[in-house]
């Protein structure tokens, strides 16, 4: 398992605001369960499926969402979480550093908060999550393009995106 996911997980679990709150909502057997699987290299996509079931109906469950949203404010959880998410692109050092810039930016994070708040774009992006799991490319652009296009929460994220140089480096070629 990656050591900066490690780290801010830990780091997460011992702020007893978010343990307390988590505790009462989520079945935490089920999820060291669901890790534990996906650690094996040759693990079913089915777990992979069940875990973002899991993730979905967390963020549709608004103390897990708030809790989530609030730790992603803290440099102490955030930093190593950015450096875990980066950390496959060391191929790619420029898309990781537009992500880099763009989760340390405040006005990144309030937009992400202000679309994650919405029901119906929450339902959007899983649709599309769903697309890309399922190797659904049109799904995916199609999904893609309606968030856009009819969220104007959406289009200022991806414009806040765009400053910061993400939409640029996912168009790129290795």
């Amino acid at each position: 398992m990656n050591r900066n996911l490690v780290k801010a997980l830990q780091v997460a679990w011992e702020l007893p605001e978010f343990r307390t709150g988590v505790r009462h909502v989520v079945d935490l057997d089920e999820v060291a369960g669901l890790l534990a699987t996906l650690t094996v290299p040759d693990h079913d996509h089915e777990v992979e499926r069940s875990l973002l079931r899991l993730l979905r109906s967390a963020l549709d469950t608004v103390q897990i969402r708030e809790a989530v949203l609030l730790l992603l404010e803290r440099d102490e959880v955030r930093r190593p979480l950015v450096a875990a998410a980066v950390e496959p692109l060391a191929d790619r050092p420029g898309q990781a550093a537009a992500i880099a810039s763009a989760a340390e930016d405040p006005a990144v994070r309030r937009e992400v908060r202000a679309v994650l708040a919405s029901a119906r774009v929450r339902e959007l992006i899983w649709q599309a999550v769903e697309n890309q799991v399922s190797d659904n490319r049109f799904g995916l652009i199609r999904q893609a393009a309606v968030l856009v296009v009819w969220h104007p929460r959406v289009r200022r994220l991806v414009w806040a995106l765009r400053r910061h140089g993400v939409l640029r480096e996912l168009r790129r070629r290795r």
